[in-house]
């Protein structure tokens, strides 16, 4: 072996002899490597640390002490390159956040404007129901009377009421076709803003 110990290198090292470099290399290395995958527990990640702490040993040599080993030196560039990793990685993970956030964001904010779009439609299709058939859907779903309730205050047998009711539907099946049991779950679950029939009143 050319060197006896580090400090016989070390010189050569900031001389810029590449013959120091790898005697460092072939002796720290390996342990480089082990210490570092104590930190990430990722031998592949440890590796790549530790290459890039020879390259910074490489670049930095004429700021060593020639009186010194740099084996502290390596390793201190050694844990700070693995604390730049750590925190490029959070960085990472965060953006990914912001940008799942925001993805998901635009799709609550893109599905919001399609079922504005889709109440805009049911809308105009009840009221375009025959006059009879809009009056029997709006006090069954909008009003809360039952059918029986409904065929009492119109004076119509509840199975009018039935077969207006399910008029009102097939109609509103036919006009959105693949989207009727999204129309239908929102007519039966969603308060929407016609022009309000008389509030059901209460019992006293």
């Amino acid at each position: 072996m050319k060197y006896e110990n580090d400090i016989t290198a070390v010189k050569d090292l900031i001389k810029g002899d590449k013959e120091a470099l790898k005697f460092f290399f072939e002796i720290y290395y390996t342990r480089l490597v082990a210490y570092v995958n104590t930190l990430c527990k990722d031998v592949y990640t440890a590796e790549d640390i530790v290459q890039q702490t020879f390259i910074n040993l490489w670049e930095s040599r004429q700021r060593l002490d020639p009186t010194l080993s740099p084996r502290n030196y390596l390793y201190s560039i050694a844990r700070n390159r693995y604390i730049d990793t750590l925190k490029k990685n959070k960085k990472h993970s965060l953006l990914l956040k912001q940008l799942w956030e925001l993805g998901l964001r635009d799709r609550i904010e893109e599905e919001h404007s399609h079922q504005e779009m889709r109440i805009a439609k049911l809308k105009d299709i009840i009221e375009e129901l025959p006059p009879s058939c809009r009056k029997i859907l709006k006090m069954s779903k909008m009003q809360g009377f039952s059918h029986k309730e409904i065929s009492e205050k119109l004076q119509i047998s509840t199975k009018t009421v039935e077969s207006q009711m399910r008029i009102a539907y097939k109609k509103i099946r036919k006009a959105f076709e693949k989207s009727a049991m999204i129309v239908l779950t929102v007519l039966l679950r969603r308060t929407i803003s016609f022009t309000r029939w008389p509030s059901r009143p209460r019992n006293i």
